[in-house]
């Protein structure tokens, strides 16, 4: 992608804000060529665009009208309201919907008829590059704007072409998935100042030990219940501090968590109008 693309945000809140420092950070745009359209009671994102150099209105069409891609990145109820706001002028340009639940169809059948549609879920560590995202194409969307968002996403982490049908459990896993992290590392330092240790390095330790033990399983290509085997050793403090995590079911937890949200977003995309 030879040229910098001018790149728009309707919803100017936190995740558009770590996709916007993310892309800028990677060299796909710069902040002269972003704008985002900002709720005007939103004073606080108004200015957070404002202080890294894009141009943030309370005009949803100024957004559509300045932008080669234009990220969709409001709340669920809010969606119908800023597409019927921009469908006019809508023609032939590209939209990247970030909004849970809200599927290709109910999209597209609120833009003009040759708008391009695609939904795409990333995450939070956008903001320092490290994402994990997904996307699937609409029905007007074509192999270069696959590829082009597939760029995008992947300069501030990963990212998977999907079939729609996995949408919500992607946003129950990765979506969701940083908050749930978030809790373990808050966890993990609690635990260790109860032990005695200061929290500043508990906190600098247990961050470290999540990014650490993410990145060996993805470098590495081995499973993760091997790597957990290859550190817990015969009546050791590991086997014991496991075993404590199984007795408080642990793993029953984390699994239920990720139902939970995606019945959540179920629940959202069957209650749109």
């Amino acid at each position: 992608m030879n040229k910098i693309l001018k790149i728009g945000f309707i919803g100017g809140g936190k995740m558009a804000q770590a996709m916007a420092k993310g892309m800028i950070s990677a060299g796909l745009t710069e902040s002269k060529h972003l704008i985002a359209s900002v709720h005007p009671s939103d004073k606080a994102s108004l200015e957070a665009f404002r202080d890294f150099g894009a141009e943030a209105v309370t005009n949803n069409r100024s957004v559509v009208e300045k932008s080669d891609v234009v990220f969709l990145s409001v709340k669920p109820n809010v969606v119908k309201t800023a597409l019927t706001d921009v469908k006019s002028i809508s023609s032939g340009k590209l939209f990247v919907s970030i909004a849970m639940g809200i599927t290709l169809q109910e999209i597209e059948k609120n833009l003009n008829s040759d708008s391009r549609v695609i939904r795409a879920m990333p995450n939070t560590p956008a903001i320092v590059q490290a994402a994990a995202s997904v996307f699937v194409r609409g029905s007007k969307a074509t192999s270069h704007d696959a590829k082009l968002i597939q760029t995008l996403f992947e300069s501030i982490g990963t990212c998977d072409e999907v079939s729609e049908y996995m949408m919500d459990p992607v946003t129950a896993l990765s979506g969701s998935g940083p908050a749930y992290i978030f809790v373990l590392i808050e966890a993990l330092a609690d635990g260790g100042v109860k032990m005695g240790l200061p929290r500043d390095l508990a906190y600098r330790l247990a961050s470290q030990t999540v990014m650490g033990s993410g990145k060996l399983v993805i470098q590495s290509g081995i499973h993760p219940a091997v790597l957990k085997d290859n550190v817990t050793s015969p009546a050791g403090s590991t086997a014991s501090g496991l075993h404590n995590l199984e007795k408080n079911n642990f793993r029953n937890a984390i699994i239920g968590a990720i139902e939970a949200a995606t019945e959540r977003c179920h629940e959202i995309s069957n209650t749109q109008p």
